[in-house]
């Protein structure tokens, strides 16, 4: 009984190991499967593995740096090393496999960090994140080693507008990320700069942004714009101020033409001549110009190249060139001033096809067209060149080496004007100023003696009349005492109608006299 429940045992035991088996060795194969799965999609998520080279690896920590675009993460840093020029560190990096397809030859790699500048604060997220490495895909076969940026690009791929090209004599402040502006709105950036093929000027690459690239036309000028403009020439001082960027930073400025409409709308890459001030970039060019030479006999202080030259106010030319000749000859010394007239500034009137614009300057000149150095600001005073008609100023023949026709010139108002002032000074210096001031001084000492004697006068007549104030005020008593209702006029009044009876008595007594005559033997008979 025992045996069988033994066997029954065994038997019940043998049964249960083959049920357990498979569950044993399932578990395994399931984590098998899973890692296999796991290995086979992060292998087939990687992409390929690049390197990059940095001229340092501040803030670069392995696998915790990221390479990002668009702020999506497309690689991690997963070895920094040093490159075997000792100079650089070599950066080694995972990228995902959407990442192949734009890493490219011109593809741009550089570290994000803070950075202040004048364009303001860039970078502030990685003062929490750390440094992350930013990527700028390009065109170009493909790639997997790169050269790391210094500075960030100026233009990011979603950037639209277009490039052109300055070309300029001077750099000055001009560099990568100088704002360009247009009527005070930045609308772009310089990119680079290099010289120009023959090293005779420098070429800046600017970037115009949309919408304002339709702007940059045919007729379009640039100019340095440096914040404060100030000139002085023959019409005195200008200032121009700009964008207060441009006064820390400089920068360019630009305007397009009036007359150019949208068919005049440049391509890509035109190149265009970068002037030096504004003043410059409004000048018409003329390409039909006269050539003359003068000789001024004064002194040409003040007058410059650049000068203007007007006919009878109005510009119609300018200085070219100022030098200074000597005739070893007759040792004489003279000063060519060359000038380019541009007759196109003149708006004709009844136009002969068969007349040259050389004939009707000599024309001009045989009515008795002159040239004439003038002041053209009394603050600067610089020069200007004045073409008036002197018909009276006869033309003095010079030997003209210049390879340009002579112009006749007269003689300045200035330096007629200093002309007469020292003939005037001349005849004061040949006056007898000794005698004249003894003379002077003998007059003065009768003056003097005159001046005391009226004065002795003047103390009289003021006795005099004090005198006669005292007179009138004692009239004005009298007759304000014989004023009606005063005493003195009642007492008066009564006085004279004495008088009166006084009167009337002497005339009867009269009268009596003539008619008794004897009375005054008799005496008065009595009645």
């Amino acid at each position: 009984m025992m045996d069988s429940d033994e066997s029954f045992n065994t038997s019940e035991v043998k049964l249960n190991k083959k049920s357990e088996l498979p569950l044993v060795w399932l578990l395994p194969l399931v984590a098998l499967l899973v890692s296999g799965w796991l290995i086979y999609k992060s292998m087939s998520e990687k992409g390929p593995m690049i390197t990059i080279s940095f001229p340092t690896a501040e803030g670069l920590e392995v696998d915790k740096t990221k390479i990002r675009y668009l702020d999506v993460e497309v690689g991690k840093v997963t070895a920094i090393t040093i490159n075997d020029d000792l100079k650089t560190i070599l950066v080694t990096a995972q990228m995902n496999s959407d990442a192949a397809n734009y890493l490219n030859k011109n593809t741009s790699f550089w570290v994000v960090r803070p950075q202040v500048g004048l364009g303001g604060i860039s970078g502030l997220g990685t003062l929490i994140s750390g440094a992350y490495i930013e990527i700028k895909p390009s065109d170009g076969p493909k790639e997997s080693h790169f050269i790391g940026l210094t500075a960030p690009p100026l233009l990011k791929n979603t950037d639209q507008g277009k490039q052109f090209v300055l070309e300029t004599s001077d750099l000055g402040s001009m560099r990568p990320g100088t704002p360009i502006n247009f009527h005070g709105i930045n609308v772009g950036e310089v990119l680079s700069h290099e010289l120009s093929k023959d090293a005779d000027a420098i070429r800046l690459t600017i970037f115009i942004h949309a919408p304002y690239d339709q702007f940059v036309r045919k007729n379009t000028r640039f100019w340095v714009d440096s914040g404060i403009d100030l000139s002085a020439g023959a019409d005195g001082f200008k200032v121009r101020t700009g964008p207060l960027i441009s006064l820390l930073s400089g920068g360019i400025a630009f305007r397009a033409a009036a007359n150019d409409g949208v068919k005049d709308i440049q391509p890509e890459n035109t190149l265009f001549q970068l002037y030096e001030t504004y003043d410059q970039s409004t000048q018409i060019i003329y390409k039909n110009t006269l050539r003359y030479v003068m000789y001024f006999n004064g002194s040409v202080r003040g007058l410059t190249e650049g000068a203007p030259v007007q006919l009878r106010g109005i510009p119609i030319g300018s200085v070219s060139n100022i030098s200074l000749e000597l005739d070893k000859k007759t040792a004489e010394l003279r000063v060519p001033v060359t000038v380019e007239l541009e007759p196109d500034r003149i708006r004709e009137v009844n136009n002969q096809a068969n007349v040259s614009d050389m004939d009707i300057m000599a024309q001009l000149i045989k009515k008795g067209l002159r040239a004439q150095l003038q002041t053209g600001s009394l603050l600067t005073g610089q020069l200007l060149v004045d073409l008036d008609f002197h018909p009276k100023s006869r033309i003095v023949e010079t030997a003209n080496d210049s390879v340009y026709p002579e112009f006749p010139t007269t003689t300045s108002s200035l330096d007629q004007f200093t002309h007469s002032a020292q003939i005037i000074m001349d005849k004061i210096a040949k006056l007898p100023l000794d005698k004249l001031s003894a003379d002077i001084d003998h007059t003065l000492l009768a003056l003097q003696e005159t001046s005391k004697a009226a004065t002795g006068m003047l103390a009289t007549a003021k006795g005099t009349l004090s005198n006669t104030d005292k007179t009138m005020s004692s009239a004005q008593q009298v007759l304000k005492s014989l004023e009606p209702g005063s005493t003195t006029h009642y007492e008066l009044d009564k006085l004279l109608q004495e008088l009166n009876r006084a009167a009337n008595s002497v005339n009867q007594l009269t009268d009596y006299l003539e008619q008794h005559p004897e009375t005054l033997l008799r005496g008065k008979e009595e009645e």
